[in-house]
């Protein structure tokens, strides 16, 4: 098992990658005690049958470089494949603003492919490959040297058996023209917008059962610090305060250092110094908000008149075209979308690029009238009205 540990290996390797149609990629990472994740291990192989042309990477080594890789990354000519590839793409994008082009993601493949929602790699490896993956060191602390062989050994299985998954699965894909699909699906991961959370806009993880503005405002305030807090000082956000004492917060609005120590969630940390300034100061921005910049909540779908006749017919559709296509039908619409299509509304994703197609035009039709549904056997057909 090689493991790369100086640029000018890296750069050898990626030149010699850069002749093959693709090459697998994996990483291994923490992010326990972090804000961004720390990278430890970068996983390659090239197309082949053992693991004589696949390498560890070893990016904690003191003077290498991933430019090479990242010069892979921009090299058009050579798929880079992933699996579940959103985080892994993070690291990459926030290290050095860069996203491997072309990208393919067998978890996405595997999805428009008939595997179901979001399904795992061993599962692929063990369906696809026949093999079986050895997942006792996933939870190794992979900052720690030297690695042990069984690290290793787990570390290299992650991008060897991808190989054949991804030649499997690309294939799929040219059989049943849905090569679109997925490069609908990797748009959201090679946006910028995935990775970036503007503190201004954290508050909308934030969940709340309150949907007064002025709350609203104050939970807005207290998000941002957080967020900023944590990216400056590379830290967790619940190391600062966790989102239940920030909705505390909201409700009790602590005017000053005394009103603030009697918080029950609040941490022993964030009571003192920069934090319970940062806290006093945010509370006090949210309370002060002119009412033209209050927070407003989602409330178009709680205006939504649903038809659960209608809606039930939709889930019926559903079933039907999502077990025709071989697809899962939590990929297609969601209950709530189908609700929201009961109830006369077209926002939602069903009724936008392949889901369209699937599913979105039929279920227009039939909320229109122009379609029913019948039973032929043990199977539910589309009919012109």
């Amino acid at each position: 098992m090689r493991t790369i540990t100086t640029t000018a290996e890296l750069a050898e390797y990626c030149t010699q990658a850069a002749t093959h149609p693709f090459v697998t990629v994996d990483t291994e990472f923490l992010r326990e005690r972090t804000y961004y994740s720390k990278l430890c291990l970068v996983q390659l192989a090239m197309p082949g049958t053992d693991d004589s042309n696949a390498v560890l990477v070893d990016p904690l080594a003191g003077d290498l470089s991933l430019e090479p890789l990242y010069d892979l990354f921009r090299d058009t000519s050579v798929v880079k494949v992933f699996h579940a590839a959103r985080q892994d793409l993070e690291i990459f994008y926030v290290d050095a603003q860069v996203f491997p082009e072309p990208l393919f993601d067998t978890q996405v493949a595997a999805m428009v492919c008939g595997f179901g929602e979001q399904v795992g790699y061993e599962t692929l490896v063990r369906k696809i490959v026949k093999e079986g993956v050895d997942k006792t060191s996933r939870f190794t602390d992979w900052s720690r040297r030297p690695l042990t062989d069984a690290q290793k050994s787990y570390a290299l299985a992650d991008v060897t058996h991808l190989r054949q998954v991804y030649e499997f699965l690309s294939a799929k894909l040219e059989e049943t023209s849905r090569h679109k699909w997925v490069e609908e699906e990797l748009e959201v991961l090679t946006s910028p917008d995935t990775y970036i959370t503007a503190p201004r806009n954290a508050w909308k993880r934030v969940k709340t059962r309150t949907n007064s503005g002025r709350f609203l405002a104050i939970v807005r305030e207290l998000a941002a610090f957080r967020e900023a807090y944590a990216q400056e000082r590379n830290i967790p956000r619940n190391r600062v305060y966790k989102d239940d004492a920030m909705v505390e917060l909201a409700s009790n609005k602590p005017k000053n250092h005394e009103e603030l120590g009697r918080a029950r969630l609040l941490l022993r940390d964030a009571r003192k110094g920069d934090i319970a300034d940062g806290i006093l100061k945010a509370v006090a921005a949210g309370v002060a908000c002119p009412n033209d910049d209050l927070p407003q909540p989602d409330r178009s779908r709680e205006k939504l008149q649903v038809n659960p006749a209608l809606a039930d017919l939709l889930r019926v559709l559903l079933k039907a075209k999502t077990e025709s296509a071989g697809v899962a039908a939590k990929l297609i619409a969601s209950a709530a979308d189908l609700d929201a299509l009961a109830a006369g509304s077209r926002d939602v994703q069903a009724m936008r690029g392949w889901r369209l197609e699937v599913f979105g035009n039929d279920a227009k039709a039939l909320c229109d009238g122009k379609i029913a549904l019948t039973a032929v056997g043990n199977d539910v057909k589309v009919v012109s009205v």
